[in-house]
């Protein structure tokens, strides 16, 4: 009996991962802007430095967009629900 050959197996193999030909862009690690020297300390009076974190409709904006270490993002959650609480930031904008 004759064997076929899938379809798949015929394809040139391609290097990258699932770049699919396309240039490849090196992507550089994003360091967390309330970690290191010189850093703010997350406070919930601050509420400049918690506006930064909150996106224009009132959600605290998730880590992998403000590079924000996970110890840093739970600080910061905090910090916002508390300043919610206390009438400094408002839980929704209109």
């Amino acid at each position: 009996m004759e064997q076929h050959s899938s379809p798949r197996s015929e394809q040139p193999a391609r290097s990258g991962g699932g770049s699919f030909g396309r240039r490849v862009f090196f992507r550089r690690k994003k360091s967390c802007p309330l970690s290191g020297d010189n850093a703010p300390k997350v406070d919930y009076k601050d509420i400049k430095l918690l506006q930064r974190f909150v996106s224009e409709r009132g959600k605290i904006m998730p880590s992998r967009i403000t590079s924000v270490c996970a110890k840093k993002q739970r600080e910061l959650s905090r910090a916002i629900k508390r300043a919610r609480n206390l009438a400094l930031m408002p839980f929704v904008s209109q």
